[in-house]
């Protein structure tokens, strides 16, 4: 008797629609650190500052700061905490996101695709604000930072966003089929990284035979670009940014048609085996 009447919607009303429900999705998507968007926030630029201090007091006992860049030594430090943090964590949000069989797909405005991006903007949006917070509070407080090109740094950032977004698609579109695997995975990467990534050395300062363990990694390539940008004295020569950016497209590639494929096949009883 009564039926729900369906409006059309223009292109531009349909991007409306689409932006709302992405911004909406992205709080949801903060939130789920905490209640209070604030303390969420704080609690990322908690661990944040504790990893800062830690590889500080590490470098210092270690006797290693004479390895670092000729130039602000905490700002060495931090590029690749900076980064490293960025990766995993957008990895780690989209991994995370909702999946073709969550209860939240049942509503109509909602699909895969904007879980995802909300996950990976939500994820982008609490580091760079933390950053910005960790950056302007030493600059006032303790020492004026100079970063030699602070955009090509900051596209850095970007290309370790992205990177740790695609890898993370790839991930999630094979979540419902080996979700221990993805879970010990995830994991092992996270934990391979706090060397792998070369947070703690530059690739100039490596000999041949172990330069060869760490370019394949494409976050390796955009931490030790950012360093090459942000530093004046340092020039990277082995590493090149656009490969991480293209084992990113790849990595998007494989994950969008997987995700495409899961989808297809979903079934509700998978929520049982997570």
């Amino acid at each position: 008797m009564f039926q729900a009447v369906r409006r059309k919607e223009s292109g531009l009303g349909s991007a409306l629609t689409l932006m709302e429900l992405v911004y909406h999705s992205i709080v949801r998507s903060v939130r789920k650190t905490h209640n209070n968007a604030f303390l969420a926030i704080g609690i990322n630029l908690l661990q944040m500052l504790i990893m800062v201090v830690a590889f500080y007091f590490m470098f210092s006992i270690l006797g290693l700061r004479g390895s670092a860049i000729r130039g602000d030594f905490l700002l060495y430090i931090m590029s690749g905490i900076f980064l490293y943090m960025t990766h995993t964590k957008s990895m780690g949000a989209v991994v995370g996101s909702e999946g073709p069989a969550s209860p939240m797909m049942q509503h109509a405005p909602m699909n895969t695709i904007v879980a995802i991006g909300s996950a990976a903007l939500g994820a982008l949006y609490i580091q760079v604000l933390s950053l910005l917070l960790i950056l302007f509070g030493y600059h006032v407080a303790f020492n004026p930072l100079v970063i030699d090109q602070p955009i090509a740094a900051f596209g850095m950032l970007l290309v370790a966003w992205f990177t740790g977004v695609a890898l993370g698609l790839v991930l999630l579109a094979i979540k419902p089929w080996f979700p221990q695997f993805v879970t010990v995975f995830s994991t092992i990467y996270q934990r391979a990284n706090m060397i792998a990534s070369g947070k703690m050395f530059v690739a100039n300062s490596l000999p041949g035979f172990m330069l060869a363990l760490f370019d394949w990694n494409p976050l390796f390539h955009a931490i030790d670009q950012a360093r090459g940008f942000a530093f004046i004295n340092y020039n990277p020569r082995y590493t090149d940014w656009h490969y991480a950016m293209w084992v990113g497209v790849v990595l998007v590639m494989i994950g969008l048609m997987g995700e495409f494929y899961t989808r297809r096949h979903a079934s509700l009883s998978w929520s049982a085996r997570r």
